[in-house]
């Protein structure tokens, strides 16, 4: 079987799931301590709840949180995020009550896994050097 050659060019984003109802705590997690920017919801979704969030140049990483009615946290699957600058992020965390916990499985990274208010997994990716 012969397929045609697709270019991927970037993750559009990435959705984890929250209860119904998390959009306030799914802010102060989001926007407060990791300085994501909530984006407007587009009008044809806006009534499904949740909320979406961007960071970097030209919003260039997205997560969305979507309601799932019988939710479940995320204890394995995960997005994974470059960072520059992660130890003042791993900071922030910290100080707003959260839990970091580093791993340097990956040569010439530094990383930190942490949970979102809901619990679901989170990965953040530096370069040694912090200039990704």
């Amino acid at each position: 079987m012969t397929f045609a050659r697709t270019n991927f060019v970037a993750l559009d984003h990435v959705q984890v799931a929250m209860p119904p109802g998390g959009e306030a705590k799914a802010r102060a997690f989001y926007v407060d301590v990791l300085g994501m920017m909530e984006l407007a919801k587009p009008v044809s979704l806006a009534g499904r709840g949740g909320a979406w969030f961007a960071g970097g140049d030209g919003a260039v990483v997205q997560i969305h949180c979507g309601v799932e009615q019988d939710f479940r946290p995320a204890k394995k699957a995960h997005p994974s995020v470059l960072v520059i600058g992660i130890d003042e992020l791993a900071e922030r965390i910290e100080d707003a009550g959260g839990s970091v916990e580093w791993s340097d499985d990956l040569e010439g990274l530094r990383r930190f896994f942490c949970h979102d208010p809901f619990g679901n997994r989170l990965e953040f990716i530096g370069s040694v050097e912090d200039d990704i």
